[in-house]
Formats: C-alpha cells, sequence, structure tokens
C-alpha cells in the first residue's frame, strides 16, 4: 500500500497532501480559525474529481490529536465522509508525533534527538509528549499529557531535549531543571500533512487501520465528547 491521502488542521496550519508513487503534491498554509473554509478547497486542487482510489490513494491518514477542538473535528468529519465515500481504511497518526516528523524533515531535529513535541492547549496548559524516531519515522514513547506547563516532566535521565511546537511559548514557565536540558526551542514550527506519511506507512505495515466508524479525534481531556457519524444524527 502506497497511495496515501494525509490531511491535518490539529494546529494553526491547515495542511493536504497526496502521496503516490513516491510523489508528494501537497497544499499548506497558516490559516488560524479558517480550516472549514479551507480545507475542501485544498482537497479539490489535489484530487478535483473527488475519486480517491482512481488517483491511486489506498488509505486516508489524519492527525487525531491532542490540538485544537474545533480543528480536530474538522479533519475527522471530513476523513470519516471520506472513508465511507471511498470505502478506504484510515490511519490516525497523534499530531505530537506528527509535529516531531516536521521538525526532522525541515533539519530542526535529527533522527537521534529525543523531542519534547509540545502545544499551546489553551486555558494555561500545554500538550506534550515525548517522541524519539525509529529509522526515521517519529514515534511516541511518553505521554500524551495536558496540564500546566510547570508541570511537564521529562525524565532526568534524559539530559538532552530538542522542544518544537507552539507550547515552546511557555519555556520560562517550565521547571528550571527542565530548561536547562532544552537544546533546541522551536516556538514557530507548524505540522504539516506531508510528514503523517512516513508514519503512517509504518503503522499500514504493522497492521494498524481503522474503517470509518472507528474515525475519532484524541482530544487527551477527559471532558471532551466526539459524536460519531450515526451520533450526529447522519446517515452513511
Amino acid at each position: 500500500m502506497t497511495g496515501i491521502l494525509a490531511i491535518d488542521t490539529a494546529t494553526e496550519a491547515c495542511s493536504v497532501a497526496v502521496y503516490v508513487n513516491d510523489e508528494y503534491r501537497e497544499v499548506y498554509e497558516v490559516i488560524p480559525r479558517q480550516h472549514s473554509q479551507r480545507l475542501f478547497g485544498m482537497l479539490q486542487s489535489l484530487l478535483p474529481d473527488g475519486q480517491l482510489r482512481d488517483h491511486g490513494i489506498e488509505a486516508i491518514a489524519y492527525s487525531c490529536g491532542p490540538g485544537s477542538f474545533t480543528g480536530l473535528r474538522i479533519a475527522a468529519s471530513a476523513v470519516q465522509g471520506l472513508a465511507y465515500t471511498s470505502g478506504l481504511p484510515v490511519v490516525p497518526v497523534s499530531t505530537l508525533a506528527l509535529q516531531a516528523q516536521t521538525a526532522l524533515r525541515l533539519g530542526v531535529v535529527d533522527s537521534d534527538s529525543v523531542v519534547l513535541s509540545i502545544l499551546d492547549a489553551r486555558i494555561n496548559e500545554v500538550y506534550y509528549a515525548l517522541c524519539g524516531f525509529a529509522q526515521g519515522v517519529a514515534v511516541v514513547r511518553e505521554g500524551p499529557v495536558a496540564c500546566a506547563a510547570g508541570r511537564v516532566v521529562v525524565d532526568r535521565s534524559i539530559t538532552a531535549l530538542a522542544a518544537v511546537g507552539s507550547g515552546c511559548r511557555f519555556r520560562e514557565e517550565l521547571a528550571g531543571e527542565l530548561r536547562s536540558r532544552l537544546l533546541v526551542s522551536a516556538p514557530d514550527l507548524l505540522p504539516a500533512a506531508r510528514d503523517l506519511v512516513p508514519i503512517a506507512l509504518a503503522a499500514i505495515a504493522r497492521g494498524e487501520l481503522q474503517q470509518a466508524q472507528e474515525v475519532q479525534p484524541v482530544y487527551v481531556r477527559d471532558e471532551i465528547n466526539w459524536k460519531k457519524l450515526a451520533e450526529q444524527g447522519k446517515t452513511q
């Protein structure tokens, strides 16, 4: 399986990528609070007739969270609809792993780095996970966790960290000993859908696929609930 449609709307960035025959095509824009207006235009620009299978797409990958509640809902709804229509399987990918993968592609970190992938969760909290790389593919080692920045904990045995993502804006609120271990801090880095592809391909190789009815965001905070299509009063 090599043809992937990838969608990410979890942060201020909104992006769609198509990966077929080892080639990428993508649309990427930083458009806070405009994802719902632009996402389907992006999809149409890459797949004008909407016939995913005809374009060599064999699975749909999406950034499942944590992230913006609204952004996660937009992606989940779009992916669920596309999966039902096309009959294609789905691959959910942690937004925090995706962010680490983008950092690797951009050269912000290298494949030996231990990455503190951290997002601004609003209401004075962050989402974070500790990520590493296995054969160049980002893997979540610990997390995700939602908490105040001052409560972020990383084992003291890890002496060198690269922090990436909007949560780095809370660097001064991190514990002093943790700040001292940050060799890299990239607060302006945002994830891109094309970087879902290597993670999705590794997941597919392990047989980790969802069906349309299983699509749901990962919010981390327990009080947030996602309603699937049937629960929203919609039909398949």
